[in-house]
């Protein structure tokens, strides 16, 4: 390309063969212009910077996505004010000129570009791109800041005692709460980005050295497979990557709390963040992590006792309604006299058979929770409870269902407002009805042979390789220590095994002695 006398540079027809940047300003910046749409949000500023022989520069960013503040005072300003004295000469070469340019611009990261691609890239993900006309290459700084929700308590996932924090949509924020409680020079991260027109970014977080390298590479595998127009949430990356799609039970653990991410990244697991969402996945997923709270390790004196009612929890909310439609249908002889005679007593009238009247009012009180979500906040608490009380009293009172099915009902509904995890509570809720219908064809047998299956079913489950059901199923001695019950911090001194096969050891800790100085 020629210069004429003026110093402005002659334009040419190029052909674009490729996805390079064009040579010619203009060109690039109409070509920028219609790959957006001439959209409103896109702000180009252009200027000329150079003392004797000037070069044309541009700027280019997406309103509300870019730092604004951040854009004038390190960049437009050292260009405009200081950049402006430039010495530029003929002969430089592109690499030159850049580097010369690098010099005045004082943010943190500058990173080169050379095509169309990587440019929208950029400047769609709140960058800020630096054309310099006259070369076939660009910069993009680093000027994201557009807003976001600040860091607040747990919405799904409170506990008594224990930090108060909560991830947040933005993936940096995210990250960066993982590594104030990890600061390990180990605790690797990964990036990939999902989605043909969304680009969601997903960074995979793990210990190297501590995390099972096959596990890490697996994760890896199937995130780089995933082919998907979008992704918005976190679940909808454990649909594509999960073991099992047929099965109510979630083998991925998806948590709102820093605290128990990074403790699953210390006992070998692996983080997937998503951008975008405030629930972080971690693989892999055992059954009884779906059955544990943080506050287990916080509490002194607790030692997984309070765990040991979340199993007892898990039985009731599946097996109450069922066993109830089993023993008045078919088992009556099973029931004192006494109870029996009030049980038969209250149904005196009831025009519905047992399996029914627990039906209508499981339904019932589902039809309740849903609208309690829905609603606005303000009232969708008083919306549940109110509707529970009033039908609740108003279908005994009609003779439609007896006082012990809306026992028996609201005793299952609080049992599964217990599950620390609620996607466990929601495959117990569903498996809940199968039960219902296995009592009421078949009685006790058809409820053993259906809990039978589901012992079988959870067996065959796996999470990344891993046996859902361990250190259950297979039994692993030397990882009950946190299983059933919580063993005393200082004896927990191995990362369960089927989880991390490399540096099982953890730190070597006993019990302080005391010295017997009062």
């Amino acid at each position: 390309m020629k210069r004429t006398k003026k110093g402005i540079y002659q334009k040419q027809i190029l052909s674009q063969k490729n996805d390079s940047l064009f040579q010619y300003m203009p060109e690039n910046i109409q070509k920028i212009k219609e790959g957006l749409g001439n959209s409103n949000d896109l702000l180009i500023r252009e200027f000329v910077v150079g003392k004797e022989v000037k070069r044309l520069v541009a700027i280019v960013y997406t309103k509300g996505l870019a730092d604004t503040t951040a854009i004038e005072r390190t960049i437009i300003k050292p260009l405009l004010f200081e950049a402006r004295e430039i010495e530029w000469f003929e002969d430089h070469t592109e690499e030159e000129i850049l580097a010369r340019l690098q010099q005045y611009i004082s943010t943190s990261t500058l990173q080169e570009i050379t095509t169309f691609q990587d440019l929208f890239s950029a400047i769609l993900t709140g960058q800020t791109v630096i054309l310099v006309d006259g070369i076939t290459k660009g910069l993009k700084a680093n000027t994201e800041g557009w807003e976001s929700r600040n860091v607040d308590d747990p919405t799904t996932q409170s506990v008594v005692r224990g930090p108060k924090e909560a991830f947040t949509e933005n993936l940096r924020t995210n990250t960066v709460l993982i590594r104030r409680k990890i600061k390990s020079p180990d605790l690797w991260t990964e990036k990939f980005e999902i989605g043909k027109e969304t680009k969601t970014i997903v960074e995979v977080m793990y210990l190297k050295g501590i995390a099972n390298d096959k596990v890490v590479q697996e994760v890896r595998n199937r995130l780089n497979k995933i082919q998907i127009d979008g992704i918005f949430e976190s679940g909808q990356i454990e649909e594509f990557i999960q073991d099992e799609t047929f099965t109510p039970f979630p083998t991925i653990l998806s948590s709102e709390r820093p605290d128990t991410i990074a403790a699953g990244i210390l006992e070998g697991r692996v983080a997937i963040i998503v951008d975008g969402t405030p629930f972080v996945l971690l693989v892999p997923a055992l059954f009884v992590q779906f059955l544990q709270s943080p506050e287990d390790y916080y509490q002194r004196s607790d030692f997984g006792l309070i765990r040991l009612l979340r199993y007892l929890a898990a039985m009731i909310g599946l097996l109450a309604p069922s066993f109830y439609i089993a023993v008045t249908t078919f088992h009556q002889e099973m029931l004192p006299s006494t109870l029996l005679l009030s049980i038969a007593a209250q149904r005196e009238g009831v025009p519905l058979p047992a399996f029914a009247e627990a039906l209508l009012m499981e339904i019932s009180f589902e039809f309740l929770r849903e609208a309690g979500v829905r609603m606005p906040r303000t009232v969708g608490q008083a919306v549940s409870i109110v509707g529970a009380l009033v039908i609740g009293q108003a279908a005994v009172e009609a003779g439609i269902v007896s006082g012990v099915m809306v026992i028996v009902v609201s005793i299952t509904a609080i049992a599964n407002f217990i599950f620390p995890n609620f996607n466990m509570s929601i495959a117990i809720r569903l498996l809940r009805f199968v039960f219902m219908a296995f009592a009421a064809s078949f009685g006790i047998f058809g409820i053993v042979v259906c809990f039978i299956a589901l012992l079988l079913h959870l067996c065959s489950l796996r999470s990344f390789g891993v046996p859902y059901m361990s250190p259950l199923g297979p039994f692993i001695l030397e990882d009950q220590k946190d299983t059933i019950l919580r063993y005393p911090i200082w004896k927990m001194k191995e990362r369960p095994r089927l989880i991390s096969q490399r540096n099982i050891r953890r730190e070597r800790t006993s019990m302080p002695k005391p010295d017997g100085r009062g």
